[in-house]
């Protein structure tokens, strides 16, 4: 008999671990789970819901497992969408997958809590007792302790059900978007941590049935806070590193050194293997907003303002920062003036090879460029249009001659395939490469047909 289980939340996560879980089978090829997917009753929600339902992932994607995994699922028939949260009420487990955004629109970072708190409290109002619910949600350490239990506790306690009857338990995701979106949930190792011991076992056992442990082991700590602080802190080492990085791509440019031959150079140093390289930015829902819930936790949930943590928020503010390093070099190449200039962007989504454009650099490189006068123009395989800038994006390549400087910002596995001296045919466009996108060939390319080129973290000999 399956195991009927609901995911509140829809986005970039809650749907692929929805279809992670309907694709879960036996040996004998039956389906594991009964998976119910819940959103809100919003434009956005309604879209995602209609689409699960119809068989159909509801974000572009280059994963097609993914794409398949959805349709058989809606075809098995243990995968349906909602936007009616009495479906908790059928649910041995629940996973939590609901944003928590960061304002940061005063001088101090905040996260507003009701949201979550609403979303949690939706579940204790219609929740099984008993039930198991694993919150995935990245949220600030203490989260747990200081918002989820208690609104668990007062909505089953407003039913006159027992305040302390759910087991609960933290596992943050890893899902990466792209080509191998849904080998990110099954194929990838998993940390959790319940509230009691029974809640810990519960969810380590969920978490067996989904995900290939024998390859892929799991890491049980010792509680709630530990596991919500392992997330904020390998996100936060990532972006730190990054932005570590961004120095020493100024000083290469400088004193006419690649550094990306300085980078794998010193890769093979075990230790060092993942020390990142230079590029366009830092975007994406996590790292452009991770680093700042420590800050927001000790002060807003565990009340300790004795304690800081500015490397990772300096992390974020040098991340951001990135994209304008490039248009300032492009606006360099281009005569010291961006007015009446046409810029193209190559690619506007956050990573490569998916399509969100959720705080991508491309959108501050857009806005910057706009502001010092120039026409921006924007390329992407995976987008037709640019939401956040409310612009149409082309999809397929327009003319060199249109343009006066494009910058390679996304290294889309296409752009390697593209022939730049056919495209560029004699113009002058400059080109900037921004995110190591190009292949030493199509670099060659484009110096050979007369175009001034550039590359970030690569300085002239």
């Amino acid at each position: 008999m399956m195991k009927p289980v609901c995911i509140q939340g829809l986005g970039f996560v809650g749907a692929a671990m929805a279809v992670a879980l309907a694709s879960v089978r036996t040996d004998e090829g039956e389906p594991v789970f009964d998976v119910t997917g819940v959103d809100l009753p919003t434009a956005a929600g309604r879209q995602r819901i209609d689409a699960l339902n119809d068989g159909r992932f509801p974000f572009e994607t280059t994963d097609a497992a993914l794409r398949a995994a959805a349709t058989q699922a809606a075809t098995a028939g243990n995968l349906r969408a909602t936007d009616d949260p009495t479906a908790f009420g059928d649910a041995d487990i629940i996973v939590v997958d609901v944003n928590l955004d960061v304002d940061r629109s005063d001088d101090e970072p905040r996260v507003d809590f009701e949201p979550l708190r609403d979303a949690i409290r939706a579940i204790g109002e219609n929740m099984r007792p008993s039930a198991l619910v694993i919150v995935e949600t990245t949220v600030p350490p203490g989260t747990c302790d200081k918002i989820v239990i208690p609104a668990l506790q007062d909505a089953l306690g407003m039913r006159g059900c027992d305040r302390d009857d759910f087991l609960l338990a933290h596992s943050y995701e890893r899902v990466m978007p792209g080509t191998d979106y849904l080998q990110s949930i099954t194929h990838y190792w998993r940390v959790y941590a319940g509230l009691t011991p029974a809640a810990a076992a519960a969810c380590g056992a969920f978490l067996e049935q989904l995900i290939d442990t024998k390859t892929y082991p799991l890491t049980r700590l010792d509680t709630l806070i530990a596991s919500e602080t392992a997330k904020i802190m390998e996100n936060s080492y990532r972006a730190t590193n990054i932005a570590f990085i961004e120095e020493w791509g100024r000083f290469a440019e400088a004193v006419g050194i690649d550094l990306f031959q300085v980078i794998d150079a010193i890769r093979l140093r075990p230790t060092h293997n993942n020390i990142r390289q230079p590029g366009f930015g830092v975007g994406g829902y996590c790292l452009t907003k991770d680093p700042l819930l420590a800050g927001i936790a000790v002060r807003d949930l565990i009340g300790r303002h004795d304690l800081a943590f500015p490397f990772s928020e300096s992390a974020v503010r040098t991340n951001e920062a990135m994209p304008l390093v490039s248009l300032d070099r492009l606006e360099c190449m281009l005569g010291g003036d961006l007015s009446g200039k046409c810029v193209l962007i190559m690619g506007i989504t956050y990573r490569q090879d998916v399509a969100d454009t959720r705080c991508s650099p491309s959108e501050a490189f857009a806005l910057a460029a706009r502001q010092r006068g120039a026409e921006v123009v924007a390329h992407d395989p995976l987008v037709e249009h640019w939401e956040e800038l409310e612009m149409d994006v082309n999809t397929e390549l327009p003319s060199a001659e249109t343009v006066d400087g494009v910058v390679f910002a996304v290294p889309h596995g296409s752009y390697r395939d593209l022939d730049l001296g056919e495209w560029l045919n004699g113009t002058r466009t400059v080109v900037l490469d921004s995110n190591n996108v190009l292949t030493s060939t199509q670099r060659d390319a484009v110096i050979d047909a007369g175009c001034t080129y550039a590359s970030i973290g690569r300085g002239e000999a």
